[in-house]
C-alpha cells in the first residue's frame, strides 16, 4: 500500500467552470448511452453502466439527463459509436494515452494527430505507451470520507491493491486501486463502510512518472488541453511528474 500520492499529475482534469460543464455533461452521456447498449440498460444489473451513473451523479448531473442517456443506449442510437484509444508522446518523451469515443474514426483519429503535432508530440503504435502502464479500477473518495489510516483499512478489508492519499485541502483526496477485475466487488464493500464514492472508474496509470519543467511543461499543458476539449475524447493520461512549485511558477 502506498502513502502521499501526486495522482494529480496522472490524470488531466479540466476544471469545472460553467463553461465547461456542459461539455463534460455530453461525455458523460456519451459514456452511459454505449453502457446502457453493451448489456442491460439497468445498473443494478450491469456494471458498466453502474460505473457510468455514478460518474455522472459525481458531477452533479441532472437526473433526467442520465434517464435520457440510458433511453437512448436501450433504443439503439449508440450504434454508431465506439471506443477507440490512441497513444503518443508530448514534450520530454512525455507518454500520453487517449481515450475517445467517436462515430467517425478519421475524424478522430486526424484531430488527435493534429494536436500532438502542433504541441511538440508525435502519435504512436498501438501499445507503444501503454505496455508501460497498468489498466487498474479507481475509486476515489473525498478527504471528508474518514482519514488516510481508516481508508486504508477499508480498503484492504475490501480486498483492493493500493491507496494513496493527497491531503491537500481544496484538491485532495483518497483514490483507491483495484485490479482491473475486482473494480465492482471492491466499491460495494467499501460503500458499505465509507457510503458512495466520488467517483468508480476504469483508468490507465502509468508504472513511473517523468520530470518535467519549463517551457516543455507548459506545452504539454497545451496539448493535453487540446485533447481534452475535443468533442470524441473522453479520458486522457499523461505520465509527467510537475512540482507544485513548477506548477505555480507556471501560472498552471
Amino acid at each position: 500500500m502506498a502513502g502521499h500520492s501526486k495522482y494529480k499529475n496522472i490524470m488531466h482534469k479540466k476544471g469545472r467552470a460553467d463553461s465547461v460543464r456542459s461539455k463534460l455533461f455530453s461525455k458523460l452521456s456519451r459514456d452511459i448511452t454505449v453502457a446502457a447498449k453493451s448489456g442491460m440498460p439497468d445498473p443494478a444489473m450491469n456494471p458498466r453502466l453502474r460505473l457510468a451513473v455514478n460518474n455522472a451523479k459525481a458531477e452533479s448531473m441532472p437526473k433526467d439527463n442520465i434517464d435520457r442517456a440510458i433511453k437512448k443506449g436501450a433504443a439503439g442510437d449508440a450504434d454508431t459509436l465506439e471506443d477507440v484509444r490512441y497513444e503518443g508522446f508530448g514534450p520530454a518523451g512525455i507518454g500520453i494515452i487517449v481515450e475517445a469515443l467517436t462515430d467517425n474514426r478519421n475524424r478522430t483519429g486526424g484531430n488527435v494527430r493534429s494536436f500532438f503535432s502542433k504541441y511538440g508530440g508525435n502519435l504512436g503504435e498501438s501499445n507503444s505507451v501503454s505496455f508501460m502502464w497498468d489498466r487498474l479500477g479507481q475509486i476515489e473518495y473525498p478527504l471528508k470520507a474518514g482519514t488516510a489510516d481508516a481508508i486504508m483499512e477499508a480498503a484492504i478489508e475490501a480486498g483492493a491493491a493500493d491507496v494513496e492519499t493527497d491531503e491537500d485541502p481544496e484538491e485532495g483526496g483518497h483514490l483507491i486501486y483495484t485490479a482491473y477485475e475486482d473494480l465492482n466487488a471492491v466499491t460495494e464493500a467499501m460503500s458499505k463502510v465509507l457510503g458512495d464514492p466520488k467517483s468508480t472508474k476504469f483508468i490507465w496509470k502509468p508504472q513511473t512518472l517523468s520530470p518535467i519543467s519549463g517551457d516543455q511543461a507548459r506545452t504539454l499543458m497545451k496539448l493535453l488541453d487540446a485533447l481534452n476539449d475535443d468533442d470524441d475524447v473522453q479520458n486522457v493520461y499523461a505520465n509527467f511528474d510537475i512540482s507544485d512549485e513548477e506548477m505555480e511558477a507556471l501560472g498552471l
